[in-house]
Order: structure tokens, then C-alpha cells, then sequence
């Protein structure tokens, strides 16, 4: 996020897309409420009606996996009717020739053609967008669970760039982190391509740097994501996989071919609080901890770094996380003598300059927003404010292209996925909650009506999803929420996990999958 949670209710105009707050991200949700309350206008734009499209300036049902062809359209409007912040284009930003000359063949026209909103309301909220003091823009994984949700992301940038709606309070542009501490994990360099604080790997002084502080050689290549893991798995060019807290048979595309690439694994470990449906699988489960029962620290979403303090010790065999990491690399022959997560703490800071500010002295009540260089400095509450990281912020000539999968005859139905409000990603935890799972117990089929009464069915009866990768038996849910020939499902639910049915296609550089696009069959069961 480049701007802060506290500042959501002082924005003029709050751009939601690919994001379902109240939801997913229940305080974010509250926040925008409270704008809202305050005269905010709130435009939406969701393929579904969702809870904060009852609130909404305007909502803009856009066509699953048209949201570039939305965006360039938007872009249009703004340059055409000079909306257009041009001093902050000149003085900050660099590309604008060339991403002018992509959006002036966007006509609203053109884009409604696309992404099945009218030409009428993209204009209005571009224009609403572009007028406004404040505008903040938030997106979540219906904006980067696309093969081009790169692209999707930076057509976002360029409206805030076009508009100069960047670089100061209750605007910019704000990604919504789907689970506690995702941020945190990114930060500690959980990402293929980078150390800790986003320092290249491909940078030679980055690497001179870290084998200084670890006493080894570094390789100059980046690892592999997950998707091409477990490729190479399937093909038993990966003998071993060690997987911490997280559940890919149920959260990665495709869940039959996550199951049997893991089967080629000559050893997979585990290392949970709960035996997962990926644990079952495992050769080895290491019991961890819990939130309640570690020391350390946590990143949430707007950046801040906070103290999280134990407050019981971890029942039978388990460990905090940090604990076995350290044993089991003292075991395979690199002693790591780290005494406490404080110390680990001390070296990232000393490592990675965007938290060099930061020690647990400082952090013991409200925590600081990074990047936070010095032992001074505040913490900083919005990004951008001075200039870009790299300079002038990059215009990008992005084109829409149509998803991976479409509707055909065979399988005529368009599939989305996500979150519902009772349960949490993969269900390892919330499915284990009495009173969660009276309140959401199985899955469901969002349908519309219409299109129910076509299968000659009813409301709350079993319904046979398939796609390309398989098949499911979930239970209807007749509702306006989706349009005519869209169906959505959560994916929380082992019994019918959604993800057996997304498909395997990825983003080039992120290699995120497109779960937000599968096109589906549906029968009575």
C-alpha cells in the first residue's frame, strides 16, 4: 500500500476493483464506511454485486477478465476531456507520450464492448476519479489473479499517474493483503528474486553484502515460484519440498495436479499447526506454533511492523517457527545461534536499509511504517511524497488481451472464486470453529435465478460444477449477486475444493494463476 489504513476515510472519491473489503478485508471495509459516511463517493468495480455496492457511488459489473479494457477506458476519458494532471506529469513521471498514444484508442465505446459496463459510466468515474482532491484506488487478487494481472496493476498505476493521485494523504495506490503477515513474509525476502527489503539478488553488491553477513556463497540466479516447483516436481526434476504454513492443495490452481506432483516428491515436510490437506501428504510433519504462542513480529498491510508477544506456551512438541528453522540448519551442518526472534530482528535492520530505523524499543506500542532508514525517522505514513524510488515514476504501454479460458459450447458457463466472510483462505482454521461452521458450513454455487430455473432446479439443490481439470458437487445459491451465465464458488471448503476446477495458467512475471476465470459446465447432480 503507498498510503495508510487511517487515512481511507478522508479520501473524496474511493476506487474499489477486484476487491471485496467487507468481506476479505473486514476493517479496510469499515474504514470505507466511514468515508463514505463522510461524503466519500465510492465507485465499485466487481463482476458481482457485493455488499459495498449497496453503498456505491456507482457500481461497474465488468466482464471477469476485462478489467485492462475498463482501466484504458477510463485513461481515455481523462486525457480526452483534460482531465489530466499535466504539471505533475511533466515534473514527475517519464513514458507519457507513448502510454498517451495506447489510451487514445480506448474509447469508452470500444472499452463497454469489452468489459460489458456502459461507455456513459466509465466516463463518469473517470471524470469522478480524475476531480477529486483525494482519490484512492484499492485492488486485491481480482485484479492479480489474471495471466495479465501485471498488466491490470500497471494500468492502475497510470491512472494514478495520469491524475497525479500519488505521493500524498488518502490516495495512491493500495493492494489489500489477503492474510496476516503476508506483507511481513515478502519483506523478509519470501520471494524468489530478492534478500530481505526487496535488496536484487542480481545485484552483485547486494549478494557481496550477504555473504559478508552469512559467511557463505550466494547464488546469482533467483529461485523458482511455486507453480514452477511444483512443475518441476511433476516432472521429478525437484526431489524435495519443506512448506511452512501454507495449504497448496488447497490454494494452488489445479488442485489434482498440485496432489501429484507432490506425490513425486521424494521427501515433502510440513510445517503446520493443523495437519492440512497438503500435511496429509506429507513424509514429515514439524508442529508449529501459533499466533498466541510466538515472539516476534508482524507487517501488516499498510506497511507497519508490529509486536506480536506470546501469551502461551506452544501445547505437546510444538515450536515456534523460528526455533526449528534454526535446529534443523545447525542439523544439515550451518550452525544459526540465533537466541530469541529480537535478535533476528536486529540483523535484517542491519541488512536491509528500509528498516534500519526500526528496533523493538521503538516498535513496543504502535509499531512504524517502513521504509524507516534512521533511528529519527517517524516511520512513513504515505509513499512517494518527495519522489519514486527510481526516479520518475514509469508510465506503461499496456495492452488488453482476453483471459486464458472463455465460454465455448462445451462449457458455457464462466467461473470466478473467492473468499466469503466466515471462513479463511484455506480452512485449516476457521473449518475447525463450531460456531464458524454453523454459520457457513459447506460450499455453495452463486447463480442467478434465471439461470437455475433454465437447469430446471431449485434453490439449495447439488449442482455438478466441471471444468477442463474436473468436477464438484456443491450446493445452489440462487442470487442476483452474479449475471446470467457467471457462477461463483469460495474455495475454503476440502469437501468441494474450488481450485480442483481453476486452471494452470499463469502470470509470466508474477506466476500467479488466473482462479478468477474458468469456463465451467454446470448440471443438475
Amino acid at each position: 500500500m503507498t498510503n495508510s489504513i487511517g487515512e481511507i476515510p478522508d479520501a473524496d472519491v474511493i476506487f474499489v476493483i477486484g476487491a471485496n473489503p467487507t468481506e476479505a478485508h473486514p476493517i479496510i471495509g469499515l474504514k470505507m464506511k466511514e468515508a463514505v459516511r463522510k461524503g466519500a463517493r465510492l465507485i465499485v468495480a466487481d463482476p458481482r454485486k457485493i455488499w459495498l455496492t449497496r453503498i456505491a457511488w456507482m457500481h461497474l459489473p465488468l466482464r471477469p477478465g476485462t478489467d485492462l479494457a475498463l482501466l484504458n477506458g477510463m485513461a481515455h476519458v481523462i486525457l480526452s476531456e483534460g482531465l489530466a494532471n499535466l504539471e505533475f506529469i511533466q515534473s514527475r513521471t517519464e513514458g507519457f507520450e507513448e502510454f498517451r498514444r495506447t489510451a487514445e484508442q480506448w474509447t469508452p465505446e470500444r472499452a463497454s464492448r469489452v468489459c460489458e459496463v456502459p461507455a456513459e459510466n466509465i466516463r463518469q468515474a473517470a471524470r469522478e476519479y480524475a476531480r477529486s482532491s483525494r482519490g484512492a484506488i484499492f485492488y486485491t487478487l481480482g485484479i492479480t489473479e489474471h495471466i495479465y494481472g501485471t498488466y491490470n496493476v500497471l494500468g492502475l498505476a497510470n491512472l494514478a499517474l495520469v491524475t497525479g493521485q500519488i505521493g500524498k494523504e488518502s490516495s495512491g495506490v493500495n493492494p489489500l493483503r489477503g492474510q496476516n503477515n503476508v506483507q511481513g513474509a515478502c519483506d523478509m525476502g519470501a520471494s524468489p528474486d530478492v534478500y530481505p527489503g526487496y535488496q536484487k539478488i542480481a545485484l552483485a553488491e547486494n549478494r557481496r553484502k550477504f555473504e559478508m553477513a552469512w559467511g557463505v556463497s550466494l547464488p546469482d540466479s533467483p529461485g523458482l515460484g511455486i507453480p514452477d516447483m511444483l512443475e518441476a516436481a511433476s516432472r521429478n526434476q525437484m526431489k524435495a519440498i519443506y512448506i511452512l504454513g501454507e495449504d497448496p492443495v488447497m490454494t494452488e490452481a489445479h488442485s489434482g495436479f498440485v496432489r501429484e506432483a507432490l506425490r513425486r516428491l521424494e521427501l515433502l515436510v510440513v510445517q503446520d499447526i493443523f495437519l492440512s490437506e497438503t500435511a496429509k501428504l506429507a513424509d514429515v510433519v514439524l508442529p508449529a506454533s501459533c499466533f498466541a504462542e510466538k515472539d516476534g513480529t508482524f507487517t501488516n498491510t499498510e506497511r507497519r511492523i508490529q509486536r506480536v508477544r506470546k501469551a502461551i506456551a506452544p501445547p505437546g512438541e510444538a515450536r515456534e517457527d523460528w526455533a526449528i528453522l534454526t535446529e534443523l540448519s545447525s542439523r544439515l551442518g550451518y550452525t544459526m545461534a540465533y537466541t530469541s526472534p529480537q535478535e533476528i530482528w536486529n540483523e535484517v535492520a542491519h541488512l536491509a536499509p528500509i528498516f534500519a530505523g526500526v528496533s523493538y524499543a521503538r516498535i513496543e506500542q504502535n509499531g512504524l511504517q517502513w521504509p524507516c532508514p534512521t533511528a529519527e525517522h517517524p516511520g512513513t505514513r504515505f509513499l512517494h511524497a518527495e519522489g519514486f524510488t527510481r526516479g520518475k515514476g514509469k508510465f506503461h504501454t499496456v495492452e488488453y488481451a482476453p483471459p486464458h479460458e472463455t465460454p465455448d459450447s462445451e462449457y458455457p458457463w464462466l467461473l470466478s472464486t473467492g473468499r466469503t466472510l466466515y471462513q479463511y483462505n484455506s480452512g485449516t482454521m476457521t473449518r475447525r470453529v463450531e460456531g464458524i461452521d454453523q454459520k457457513s458450513p459447506e460450499c455453495f454455487v452463486e447463480i442467478h435465478p434465471d439461470d437455475l430455473e433454465r437447469l430446471g432446479a431449485a434453490d439449495g439443490q447439488l449442482l455438478r460444477v466441471s471444468t477442463r481439470r474436473g468436477n464438484l458437487i456443491a450446493r445452489a445459491l440462487a442470487t442476483p449477486k452474479v449475471k446470467p451465465g457467471r457462477i461463483w464458488m469460495p474455495f475454503h471448503f476440502a469437501e468441494a475444493p474450488a481450485n480442483e476446477l481453476t486452471a494452470e495458467a499463469y502470470d509470466n512475471l508474477t506466476r500467479t494463476a488466473e482462479y478468477k476465470v474458468s469456463a465451467a459446465r454446470v448440471e443438475v447432480a
